[in-house]
């Protein structure tokens, strides 16, 4: 398979605190998102950096379970992924210090030991979690339904 390339652009206007910007994706599915100080640091209604890296987390992990699990000959019917980001305060700036990755698998045929090791083995060829390793702890916690 030759290399892909998958593109998103961001536009600030104004200050950190006061100003916002718009996120954008070249498949639309971001289309002038806005985003501001309040969205990520106080809770207000919108989106932001971390969630979106959350969001492409849980949908890559997800994808990573189901190809792990159909190559051991299993057929999982759902594959529901739970991404958490957690941002802090480290030295007068900010790190994402902690991804929690909670999946649940409805897969027949599978014991929960098993569903485990697979799930852990997929965690291990996600690009997403590829990409974040060595910089973010990366937990999972994986059960079927």
């Amino acid at each position: 398979m030759t290399a892909l390339h998958r593109s998103a652009s961001a536009t600030w206007t104004g200050t950190v605190q006061q100003g916002q910007g718009q996120i954008s994706a070249t498949s639309n599915v971001l289309s002038n998102t806005p985003y501001s100080f309040a969205t990520r640091f106080e809770n207000q209604s919108g989106t932001n950096p971390e969630e979106l890296i959350a969001a492409a987390h849980a949908a890559c992990y997800s994808m990573a379970l189901t190809l792990t699990l159909s190559e051991k000959g299993y057929q999982p019917q759902q594959v529901q992924t739970q991404a958490t980001c957690t941002i802090e305060s480290q030295n007068g700036g900010f790190k994402i210090t902690t991804m929690q990755l909670e999946t649940q698998g409805d897969v027949s045929g599978i014991d929960a030991e098993t569903f485990n090791q697979i799930a852990q083995e997929a965690e291990q060829i996600c690009p997403v979690s590829n990409a974040l390793r060595g910089s973010v702890t990366i937990n999972l916690k994986a059960s079927l339904k």
